[in-house]
């Protein structure tokens, strides 16, 4: 073979390998480049649908606490006069109920209160008649026997205004109560639930709610009237004060999951 033979073959070879190596390279490249891409989204749910069943519980119960108004109303021509009176008559009040063992901390003074009265009838210049003191103890315990006694002795000793009679629950008892008042309401909400949920075919999983809502209800307790003649301090017929009963109610809301 001559000499440009070969070299005409050699670089025909060349060109050849050139031509091939660039083929690799452009199907490399469409594979790194030119290819779809491809990507997966991962969506996540969440279950919102609660079922909710209220239960509801009533317990009754004897108040502890009572709270008597006893008032003062006096008119004296004079300002010392009537403050003299007034003051004669709180003090007596706070002596018999101490022989009660009532305690000062338990007696409170809500209203003092001075003022005079005057005569419109002697033309255009009012004239001062009387002045007028009105006083109102009110008085906290929590035995009832000791109530009926301290109207009894307050009205004999010249109070002439008793009512704003009111019974309570202490914070303790009512504490009591409620607790008590709550573990019912809990328990009757549960069966509730259980038995609806059976009956519609659905199943429970568990509770991730509780709302709840306390209600006490006094209940009219039975007052005898004071009598004319104790109102005047002449001993009439003894005070009879009963406390009656209250209701104290509770409800609570449950909401479970649904399976």
């Amino acid at each position: 073979m001559s000499l440009e033979v070969r070299r005409i073959f050699i670089i025909s070879l060349q060109a050849l390998l050139i031509a091939a190596l660039a083929t690799v390279g452009v199907i490399g490249v469409t594979r790194l480049l030119g290819g779809p891409s491809l990507s997966i989204n991962q969506i996540t749910t969440n279950k919102s649908t609660t079922f909710d069943v209220s239960g509801e519980s009533k317990i009754s119960t004897v108040p502890d606490q009572a709270e008597v108004m006893l008032g003062i109303m006096v008119t004296e021509t004079t300002v010392k006069a009537a403050q003299d009176r007034a003051n004669g008559i709180i003090n007596q009040i706070n002596q018999d109920l101490g022989t009660l063992g009532i305690e000062k901390k338990d007696v409170q003074t809500q209203n003092y209160s001075l003022y005079p009265s005057y005569d419109f009838d002697t033309g255009s210049t009012q004239r001062i008649t009387s002045y007028t003191v009105n006083s109102n103890l009110v008085v906290t315990m929590s035995d009832f026997a000791k109530l009926n006694q301290s109207i009894d002795l307050a009205t004999n000793a010249g109070a002439n205004q008793i009512g704003g009679i009111t019974f309570s629950l202490s914070d303790d008892k009512k504490a009591e109560v409620e607790k008590s008042a709550r573990e019912e309401a809990i328990e009757n909400a549960k069966d509730k639930a259980n038995e609806l949920a059976g009956l519609a075919g659905m199943r429970l999983g568990r509770i991730i709610n509780v709302m709840e809502t306390p209600n006490d209800v006094m209940q009219p307790f039975a007052m005898s009237k004071v009598s004319n003649d104790a109102m005047e301090g002449t001993g009439g017929a003894p005070t009879n004060v009963e406390p009656g009963s209250t209701t104290f109610s509770y409800t609570v809301t449950l909401s479970y999951e649904t399976l």
